[in-house]
């Protein structure tokens, strides 16, 4: 699963066009809608679907898919050994400071101690069947939303970041990304070279406005979960929106679509990784990046009026 050389920046290295044109993660040239593996769960019972899944994103031009070892106890990361060949140039990045907690709700804990961390990088090897993540992300209980951290599960940054750096230098992972994090946590990160942030953000729920341009400042790969909002019960939803509603009727799309289509045109340096188990879903979820908006339009959506996502769960 290593990247390859690409025939053009605009071309995966299958020879499809790159979903929505080309971004930077890591070092790495991807498409700038990838693919994130939770959804995969949902196809536990049918492992040749969720296969199909993943070949059929390659198709479409995704090169960049996200997964952690808590999706599915290990099934997601089992799927993408499988379903992902060398060849496919597909640049996978997954996350540790939780681990699977089958039957919890959420069904994860935290595990934040650097040992632990060290742990889960590396059985997010041996079930992605790797020798090295081109990049991990270290998940952090910062902001919401989600579980809080509590006991010796609240851990200084710095003593994270000592070990996810000896985890680079020795070559298990190829890079070094945050999620949950704050700005003064990136910022105090930073000489660590952190190569991405993924925060909750949508069109709804714009808290990490600082946060963004500060990727930005930096050369940082913005990669936002929970892209249309309403993850959980109480959370502002993307569809909801008139302006959104509204742009969708207009343009023939859907409210999802243009969720998505706002990211994309509001920073450059966006890459997404909506996820779904359905076909049809993620043909829609790569349409997404054809969709151009006049200004009016676009005014209209930058106007909605943000929503706090920060709840805590459990």
């Amino acid at each position: 699963m290593a990247t390859n050389s690409t025939p053009s920046p605009q071309l995966t290295a299958t020879g499809a066009p790159r979903a929505s044109g080309a971004g930077t993660l890591g070092g790495h040239t991807v498409s700038r809608i990838g693919y994130g593996a939770m959804q995969l769960e949902r196809l536990h019972a049918d492992r040749d679907a969720a296969i199909a899944i993943l070949r059929r994103a390659i198709e479409l031009g995704v090169d960049h898919v996200d997964t952690a070892q808590f999706y599915g106890n290990g099934f997601a990361n089992e799927v993408i050994r499988d379903a992902v060949r060398p060849e496919d140039g597909v640049v996978v990045v997954s996350k540790v400071g939780a681990d699977p907690d089958p039957g919890g709700t959420p069904p994860l804990r935290f595990a934040q101690r650097p040992e632990e961390l060290r742990a889960s990088v590396e059985d997010n090897l041996v079930s992605l069947g790797l020798d090295q993540i081109p990049v991990v992300n270290l998940r952090r209980p910062d902001v919401g939303p989600g579980i809080r951290a509590e006991g010796d599960q609240v851990v200084d940054l710095d003593d994270q970041l000592a070990v996810m750096v000896a985890l680079r230098d020795e070559g298990k992972i190829g890079a070094i990304g945050l999620s949950a994090v704050t700005p003064e946590g990136l910022r105090r990160a930073l000489p660590a070279g952190i190569v991405c942030v993924q925060n909750a953000y949508s069109l709804v729920s714009r808290d990490d406005e600082d946060m963004l341009r500060l990727c930005a400042e930096q050369g940082i790969a913005w990669v936002p979960f929970f892209p249309l909002g309403g993850a959980f019960p109480g959370l502002p939803k993307v569809s909801d929106a008139p302006a959104v509603t509204a742009a969708a009727q207009s343009l023939g799309r859907t409210p999802a679509q243009i969720g998505l289509a706002w990211l994309l045109h509001h920073a450059p340096n966006t890459l997404l990784i909506p996820g779904t188990a359905d076909a049809g879903h993620l043909e829609a979820n790569i349409a997404a990046g054809t969709i151009e908006f006049d200004d009016a339009t676009l005014a209209a959506l930058d106007a909605v009026e943000s929503q706090p996502n920060d709840i805590a769960l459990g």
